[in-house]
């Protein structure tokens, strides 16, 4: 905007007041604070030692809009399937959305806790201004990674009871993380999609289509057609960085959901 206004007008001003409180809160952002002196005789306590001395993450959870989203998404979930399936299935959602709270986090970015919106899904608002597609990336990938887990865990517990309800839970998670990788609109697949190259895309549509037939997971194939059609997308820059990172990520992700998905198919439980 700079390079279209006068050097001299207010509106130049004021474009350069608005860069400058960016630059600030960015950098205050990322500023890391050193621990007391006090803490280095804790060894690998301390950082257990002053999470609870400080106590900000138990009152950050009181806060109301989360704990009353939280709640009425639980209590739908619970009202369809039954208190153990909708209490497990909302745990689950929560992890996923917790992993792009700690991934913004630990990159010392502003994040708010998770809202849900009941019957829809859940979403955690932080500041991406000035971060690398790398970064935005690696934080949209962060939850179906949380997911994943979380599906995994599932289904090795439903491996060592063989109670229904395990196997449900893994299916059902497994699912909506797949679902998610769909590199289409807002979803995670689609924002991871901004550090990945054509090649890359192209790459994931490969990969997502054999692992569609390995697994017998016709979900994979919307990751695939997503992944091909943003191949070809007419904002892609043509001298885009190959972030193969990103890349393997999102390929060792489809892969772990696929085989969960195999393991726990959906609807086996009511059999």
């Amino acid at each position: 905007m700079l390079q279209l206004l006068p050097a001299d007008s207010s509106q130049a001003q004021w474009v350069r007041e608005r860069i400058v409180e960016v630059t600030q809160s960015i950098a205050a952002a990322g500023a890391k604070k050193s621990a007391p002196a006090w803490t280095r005789k804790l060894g690998p306590f301390a950082p257990v030692v002053l999470f609870l001395l400080k106590g900000k993450f138990f009152f950050s959870l009181l806060k109301l809009k989360f704990l009353l989203s939280f709640a009425g998404f639980a209590g739908i979930y619970w009202a369809l399937y039954g208190a153990k399936f909708g209490i497990g299935l909302a745990a689950l959602i929560l992890l996923h959305e917790f992993g792009h709270f700690i991934a913004v986090k630990r990159r010392g970015l502003p994040a708010d806790l998770p809202v849900f919106i009941p019957g829809f899904g859940a979403y955690v608002r932080w500041a991406a201004v000035g971060v690398t597609p790398e970064t935005r990336a690696e934080v949209s990938l962060a939850g179906p990674l949380a997911g994943t887990i979380g599906a995994a865990v599932c289904a090795l517990l439903w491996v060592q009871t063989q109670q229904g309800l395990w196997m449900g839970l893994a299916s059902f998670s497994a699912l909506i993380n797949l679902l998610n990788l769909i590199p289409i609109w807002t979803l995670d697949g689609g924002q991871a999609m901004v550090a990945i190259n054509r090649a890359g895309r192209i790459g994931i549509a490969i990969a997502a289509v054999m692992f569609a037939a390995f697994f017998s997971q016709p979900l994979l194939l919307l990751v695939a057609g997503g992944a091909m059609f943003r191949a070809f997308d007419k904002t892609l820059p043509p001298d885009a960085p190959p972030h193969y990172g990103v890349t393997a990520y999102f390929v060792i992700l489809l892969c772990v959901l696929g085989y969960v998905c195999t393991l726990a198919p959906l609807g086996a439980h009511a059999r």
